[in-house]
């Protein structure tokens, strides 16, 4: 079997042959690898490899119907799709106090190659996954950006064509599930699926919800195809949270944060040092060997409380303040060290929350999200200087629910202002249902917001190909998710040439569809 049947079997849902195994060993009333296998942070040397056990996923106490034990899991990786060459092997404890969660990190592989996988516990063995190292030299990148899964909005078939366009990397941006309880939001086409009971609060409540997401097989072929960046944003926890503050003011959050970022944790192909107590850091950086560097951010647990009691508001001077910070003393430091210092051709800023200035009011007067950059301006001025005297910065976004593709500049009221580098937002992947193209609307959009020169409300993510001379970038939309079966079609094309003189940062794009 070569690597295209590989994938194509796998992002079909096919098991791969799996070898007898007797049946005296299976001591498990069913398999426990019902929430798939995924990949993540890959390096030079190695990635991180996940899975968790759980033989009834929804059972209502959060552990997956697994029983009050710890369990062997053995792990294999091969160079090969069939596992004639095993390159690697070995035996992690899923342990019942982590939900039967499993994290093996890898070093010393060969750099800029694919890898597959797979898990073996209690007789039962797992599906594959295809997984890659990083390269050392600049070879070019295909990689996807994805962000916003409400799985009640609809069904997860934009990960299913991701899955099928094979990507080197997946770039998720946050919202990979939400805490509201059934028809806690609704999307215009209303309710496809439904939620397990409850808003969520516990750890118990959030381990059900990850095992829920974690069940579908379309979420679980993208895992399994290509390694995963990843980072949070807001509904992992509590919608538009911020810091130590609960958007709610519900006693107890902070318990509650620190829950939620475990469950987190446990169900994602996350470093065992992301989890530092009641804190969990994704703010870190991955190098595509010399041609990228991805640089992905924390905007929710270091950042001050919304300004003027938070939403799309007009005349809050609040937002304005100098000492308003989004990303904390600490990650600034840390940031802009790595963008001084970055020996890569390419800069790629991964983050959740939009970074253009974008006006929603129509006519006179202006209207902007202050739990976005807009809420924060102050800082924003320093990131856009930051990003400035960086080699080929670009920005990946998530959050917003529809495309975008912004020009980023220091005075946005200034039509003649530089462009410091280009902010591409991924539109979602089931958040607001079916999602739609109103032209009207879009056009009074982009009016009001010249910089902005690309607006889709309808679901889809990015698919982008780089190089060491260009960006380019499909923006891939679907036409509905409230049935399964539609087809992604790129419906706006960018191509951004690299330059090594920011004043000369210009893009060409096909026009939306």
């Amino acid at each position: 079997m070569d690597r295209r049947a590989f994938l194509t079997a796998a992002t079909a849902g096919i098991l791969l042959p799996r070898p007898a195994v007797p049946a005296a060993a299976r001591t498990l009333r069913s398999d426990p690898f019902t929430l798939g296998v995924a990949s993540g942070d890959p390096s030079t040397g190695g990635f991180v490899l996940w899975t968790r056990l759980a033989v009834d996923p929804l059972g209502g106490d959060g552990r997956g119907g697994m029983p009050a034990r710890d369990v062997d899991v053995d792990w294999q990786v091969s160079s090969d799709e069939r596992f004639a060459t095993i390159v690697r092997s070995g035996t992690a404890t899923a342990r019942a106090r982590d939900a039967h969660s499993v994290h093996v990190e890898l070093d010393g592989l060969e750099p800029g190659r694919d890898y597959f996988y797979r898990f073996r516990s209690e007789g039962r063995l797992s599906p594959a996954g295809r997984t890659r190292t990083t390269p050392a030299g600049e070879t070019p990148l295909r990689f996807a950006v994805a962000a916003c899964a409400h799985y009640e909005h609809g069904y997860y078939t934009a990960y299913r064509r991701l899955a099928e366009q094979e990507p080197d990397l997946v770039v998720f941006l946050g919202d990979y599930m939400y805490e509201y309880g059934p028809s806690g939001y609704t999307a215009l086409a209303g309710r496809v699926r439904t939620h397990t009971p409850g808003k969520c609060r516990t750890l118990a409540d959030y381990r059900m919800r990850h095992a829920q997401y974690k069940s579908d097989p379309d979420l679980q072929a993208a895992h399994r195809v290509a390694p995963w960046l990843a980072a949070f944003d807001d509904h992992e926890v509590e919608n538009n949270w911020a810091g130590s503050a609960s958007s709610t003011g519900a006693p107890g959050f902070a318990r509650r944060r620190a829950q939620a970022f475990r469950a987190y944790y446990e169900n994602m192909p996350l470093r065992r040092g992301s989890l530092q107590g009641a804190a969990l850091r994704v703010n870190r950086r991955v190098s595509w060997g010399t041609l990228a560097r991805f640089h992905l951010l924390d905007t929710r647990q270091f950042r001050d409380d919304q300004a003027c009691l938070d939403g799309v508001r007009a005349g809050c001077d609040d937002r304005l303040a100098s000492d308003r910070t989004l990303l904390g003393a600490g990650q600034w430091r840390w940031l802009e060290r790595g963008l001084r210092g970055s020996p890569t051709r390419w800069n790629l800023l991964g983050q959740q929350i939009m970074v253009a200035q974008r006006d929603y009011k129509v006519g006179p007067g202006r209207e902007v999200n202050l739990d976005s950059w807009d809420g924060y301006a102050a800082e924003r001025t320093r990131l856009l200087g930051a990003l400035a005297g960086t080699s080929n910065p670009v920005v990946l976004t998530g959050d917003a629910h529809m495309h975008h593709l912004a020009e980023l500049k220091a005075d946005f009221d200034d039509p003649d202002a530089p462009v410091v580098a280009r902010e591409l937002v991924a539109s979602s992947i089931a958040s607001d249902g079916d999602g739609y193209r109103d032209r009207t609307w879009i056009a009074e959009a982009l009016q009001e917001n010249p910089h902005i020169s690309y607006i889709d409300q309808r679901r889809g993510y990015l698919m982008a190909r780089l190089t060491r001379d260009e960006l380019s970038v499909d923006f891939r939309t679907l036409d509905y998710i409230s049935r399964r079966g539609a087809a992604a079609r790129t419906s706006h094309r960018l191509s951004l040439p690299a330059t090594s003189d920011p004043a000369a940062r210009t893009s060409t794009a096909a026009p939306p569809a």
